[in-house]
């Protein structure tokens, strides 16, 4: 018998809103999660992509909040704009479902910090968003830290790395020693881990044992001479037709140029990458969600967060630097229970690493050929 959500202690509202997005039964690490979360406890918490991580954290806060305070009482920091908005999404659409008047704000950088402060004067109960931004208008005084009960910090893996580690401290700095923190992520070392303690007032550690690559997702690979990777991707295209794909690259200023390749050839595809502004990137999604686009060319900024429905295949034009974007990339299809393919165009060069990834995830990657316009076993 599957436990549901009545049996985690969550309130009547929140299970009802749960049932209005068809969400009827926790998944493993909200099973986990939800129960100390609701006790106040520190967590660390890894758990696949895809495993809904994001509910098991606001289901809790939802529940602690005191709506009638018009105060911040929750901080979720995130290392992606795309990521903190889908955040922000799901926390508004939770809202909404349950009937309970719970108001959140995205704070995100690069957009302007004064439409940020209009927001804030409506007294958001939670902030989603960049620690940098974040800390900034700590420091304007502009979100009033010494009301905030609960801090999360998603994608802990990333955003207690050498580069947003310092930030992370100096927000949870100016929050109250009784606070309490959460951290999740698909992937955590024991660094990671004992980063994470060090700040934590005796945090209950979840790892969900589970296969580390989502089994539902077929994973295959074709060679190619670099230069002819465009045009071998342009084929794939043609012949699987996929609905909805992401093209992953490493650099980003190769997006714009390979995004023109395939609108040249008249394909739907759209290309985000790390200096595209707000507006472009919100566009670019929205279009992507709606079917208007039917590709997305990205760098990995894209590969965290970034919860799309029916992304049917993934494509690697570059296989990434470090092995573990792998995971992230090829976690953005196949979600709940739906079946995705990821495909990697490699160049003579890059089939060991294909090896070495095999042997990362314990997975098989086939080696496929483009004949006749057919993908064919090779």
């Amino acid at each position: 018998m599957e436990t549901s959500f009545d049996k985690l202690g969550l309130n009547q509202n929140l299970v009802e809103g749960l049932k209005k997005e068809k969400i009827y039964e926790p998944t493993a690490i909200q099973e986990a999660a939800i129960p100390p979360a609701l006790e106040n406890r520190d967590i660390i918490g890894q758990s696949i992509t895809g495993s809904g991580k994001t509910l098991a954290y606001l289901l809790p806060i939802f529940q602690r909040i005191q709506s009638d305070k018009r105060e911040a009482q929750a901080i979720i920091l995130a290392p992606t704009h795309e990521l903190a908005m889908q955040i922000y999404s799901v926390a508004n659409i939770l809202a909404k479902n349950s009937g309970l008047p719970i108001r959140s704000a995205s704070i995100i950088g690069r957009v302007k910090i004064d439409r940020q402060i209009e927001k804030l004067k409506e007294k958001p109960h939670i902030i989603v968003g960049s620690p940098g931004r974040i800390l900034e208008l700590i420091k304007m005084r502009k979100i009033g830290a010494h009301t905030v009960k609960t801090i999360v910090i998603d994608e802990a893996d990333r955003l207690l790395d050498d580069n947003n580690i310092s930030q992370v401290k100096n927000v949870i700095k100016t929050t109250l020693r009784d606070r309490q923190l959460m951290m999740f992520s698909a992937t955590i070392n024991e660094a990671t881990v004992d980063i994470a303690k060090a700040m934590m007032k005796e945090p209950e550690v979840i790892k969900i044992e589970e296969e580390l690559m989502n089994p539902n997702i077929d994973h295959m690979y074709i060679e190619a001479d670099q230069r002819d990777k465009v045009e071998t991707l342009r084929k794939l295209i043609a012949s699987i037709k996929p609905e909805k794909a992401i093209v992953f690259l490493n650099k980003n200023e190769e997006i714009q140029e390979v995004t023109f390749k395939l609108q040249y050839h008249n394909i739907k595809a759209y290309g985000i990458y790390g200096n595209a502004s707000k507006e472009e990137r919100k566009k670019a999604l929205e279009d992507f969600r709606s079917g208007k686009l039917q590709l997305l060319i990205a760098s990995d900024i894209a590969s965290r967060g970034l919860d799309i429905k029916d992304i049917t295949h993934i494509f690697n034009l570059d296989l990434p630097e470090n092995l573990k974007e792998y995971l992230h990339r090829a976690g953005r299809t196949g979600r709940t229970g739906n079946l995705g393919t990821t495909i990697s165009i490699v160049n003579e060069k890059e089939v060991p690493l294909i090896k070495k990834i095999e042997k990362t995830y314990n997975i098989k990657i086939k080696s496929k050929s483009l004949y006749g316009g057919r993908l064919q076993d090779r």
